[in-house]
């Protein structure tokens, strides 16, 4: 019998990347010549790369090495933003013998079983690349891709040079994979893409989508991850009402809370619009969990300004929000911007943003100190069970009981850091 080649998917950066790297193991799987594992006799490892800041460059650099200081003999082929964009530079790293595009990444381990080594890149076409289900067994919520691309061109942003154009997936094809998963006894699905709320399919919107989504089942819960701000409206106040398998969460980038640098980050709004938005959301349902990212550091950011985003942000109706230290991209726009905030400042900046989240952070979870949830268990980590909320929040909790991909009531009892403990009812 010939021996079957023994390979490794391994995902860095976003929820897209995972979902995406979950179907190509689906795809090993069903192949009799491969063989997922990773350890010293590894024959290949495909690292699915992030570039979207300077960090994800440098991990890919530090994971390669990685690999080769456990595999001796390893071959490793890089898929994914970083590859599009950064080809001959990975090409020369240490045991890369393929660096494969976006677009052609689907198509990696016929690359690897077929084709010599090299740099291997498509031009992008309409379709949203990987149209198969998501499903990954060590995972009980599951990242089901619905769209790919992005047409904004937000000038601190590589993604539209490394994704390519805005482009949906089927949406028959998506209702299906959601029931396919919920069958399997999947209970949350998390809508994933670059930008969610320009989904179009023949007709189809995002919230068309998203009510077929809600009506697959009552129990399984749907999440949507990361959205535009100019993408959605106030009707998901109609569907959060409508549907309590809707997670009452919404992640709403600002990424600036000045107009000035809103304006030279082209994003399609003004602090107004954004804060008008929030605060419809929240005053109609105001237990609707708002989370964020803001970008520190972007070229022109004064004291002053910096200074408005952190009042905004301590003030705000945001409950939580994710600090982004700016980095310079090859191809954004604002590489090309001369007023550079001096890197020690970033950090400065950060750290301080950092701070202000987690005191706002705390403040939500004080807020359910002995309330009552449903908790979606996830995995057992140092002898403690761990969850999430429909709301985000991370419980753990003590146990005997087997509680993985089980929902249960849990008094939630106290906070520690950013997460809160609770007891099982």
């Amino acid at each position: 019998m010939k021996k079957k080649k023994r390979i490794c998917v391994i995902s860095q950066g976003c929820r897209l990347n995972h979902s995406e790297s979950a179907e190509l193991m689906n795809k090993i799987k069903a192949t009799e010549e491969l063989q997922l594992t990773m350890d010293q006799s590894t024959d290949l490892v495909v690292i699915n790369t992030c570039t979207v800041t300077e960090n994800g460059d440098k991990d890919t650099i530090r994971l390669v090495n990685k690999v080769n200081q456990t595999c001796k003999s390893v071959k490793i082929a890089l898929i994914g933003c970083q590859s599009q964009i950064k080809q001959q530079q990975l090409l020369s790293l240490k045991n890369v013998n393929w660096v494969v595009g976006n677009q052609s990444k689907s198509d990696v381990m016929d690359i690897i079983m077929n084709q010599k080594p090299g740099s291997y890149m498509a031009p992008f076409t309409k379709e949203a690349f990987f149209q198969t289900s998501s499903f990954d067994p060590k995972h009980t919520r599951v990242n089901l891709k619905i769209q790919d691309g992005c047409d904004f061109y937000c000038s601190f942003c590589i993604i539209p040079f490394a994704r390519g154009p805005a482009r949906s997936r089927d949406f028959n094809d998506i209702v299906n994979d959601a029931k396919q998963l919920h069958q399997l006894g999947i209970k949350e699905l998390i809508l994933t893409g670059i930008n969610l709320g320009t989904y179009e399919n023949n007709g189809a919107t995002f919230y068309d989508l998203l009510e077929a989504m809600l009506t697959i089942h009552p129990e399984l819960q749907i999440r949507i991850s990361s959205i535009e701000p100019t993408t959605v409206d106030e009707r998901l106040i109609d569907f959060w009402n409508e549907f309590p398998n809707l997670c009452r969460y919404l992640h709403l980038p600002i990424q600036s809370a000045t107009n000035t640098i809103l304006k030279k980050m082209r994003r399609k709004y003004t602090l107004l619009d954004y804060d008008n938005f929030i605060t419809a959301i929240k005053k109609k349902r105001p237990d609707i969990c708002i989370g964020t990212d803001v970008i520190v550091g972007f070229p022109g950011e004064s004291d002053d300004l910096f200074h408005e985003t952190k009042t905004y942000l301590s003030e705000s109706l945001i409950d939580y929000f994710h600090v982004f230290s700016y980095s310079e991209r090859t191809m954004a726009h604002s590489r090309k911007f001369d007023d550079q905030v001096p890197q020690h400042v970033i950090k400065q900046r950060s750290q301080t943003l950092r701070t202000v989240h987690l005191n706002k952070w705390q403040r939500f979870l004080n807020q359910h100190v002995d309330t009552v949830q449903s908790i979606l268990f996830e995995q057992k980590k140092n002898g403690v069970w761990v969850g999430t909320s429909d709301q985000f929040i991370k419980v753990r909790v003590q146990s005997e009981m087997a509680l993985k991909n089980k929902r249960m009531s849990v008094r939630l009892t106290s906070v520690q850091d950013d997460f809160m403990y609770g007891e099982l009812l």
